[in-house]
């Protein structure tokens, strides 16, 4: 599936397993694909299996009432993953006190996740693909809940009203607009506004210039 991304290349993240952990951290992305219907999309939360596939597969799971999952098998799909984003402010470039030949602009953090997506319905990786999820984001807790504290019968009840969905991942691509075409004296000026203000995008761009504050 050819999609039509501006990415310039001072702004393009290439590494593999740098937007992979950007994936591992937002979990949450919209799955788009076109059919004969049109674009469809839907908005879940995806976990990257690394091991299965040459790139990794994103696993999920939708509400069977929702007809999207009905045109899926076999298809291409693309799932984004939109991270921290902000204004910024031209006062926040050292330039300005220069030469004020700035402006606005908005800094972001993207991941494009392009592959195959699959369908399956077994019940037994349904519950498995529910219990990742959940034990992935209930980890942080001190008394994270797990599947198992709810009636089995509940669980499969539930269960029988969602479908499971891989995408097999056959490119990674992400922009990460955090000033790069500044100069050094600009990023590092953003780089104090930001971490005030959104201390999320700060740390993404100390992960590309990781000396730099």
């Amino acid at each position: 599936m050819e999609v039509q991304f501006y990415n310039p290349a001072h702004f393009r993240v290439a590494d593999h397993e740098t937007l992979a952990r950007a994936v591992d951290a937002l979990v949450f992305g919209a799955l788009v694909t076109s059919g004969p219907d049109g674009l469809a999309v839907t908005h879940a939360p995806f976990l990257l299996n690394r091991g299965a596939g040459a790139l990794g597969t994103l696993e999920a799971h939708v509400a069977r009432a929702n007809p999207h999952w009905r045109a899926l098998d076999g298809v291409d799909a693309l799932v984004i993953f939109q991270g921290p984003q902000h204004y910024v402010s031209p006062s926040w470039y050292a330039t300005k006190q220069q030469t004020h030949r700035v402006v606005p602009t908005w800094n972001y953090v993207i991941v494009h996740a392009r592959g195959v997506a699959r369908t399956f319905e077994d019940p037994a990786r349904l519950r498995a693909r529910v219990a990742a999820l959940t034990d992935r984001m209930e980890a942080r807790r001190a008394e994270p809940w797990s599947v198992d504290d709810a009636p089995a019968e509940y669980i499969e009840q539930l269960s029988r009203g969602i479908v499971g969905i891989d995408v097999e991942l056959t490119a990674l691509e992400g922009k990460f607009k955090l000033g790069q075409n500044r100069v050094e004296s600009d990023r590092a000026s953003l780089g104090a506004a930001l971490l005030v203000e959104r201390p999320d995008l700060h740390a993404a761009l100390q992960s590309l210039y990781p000396r730099r504050e």
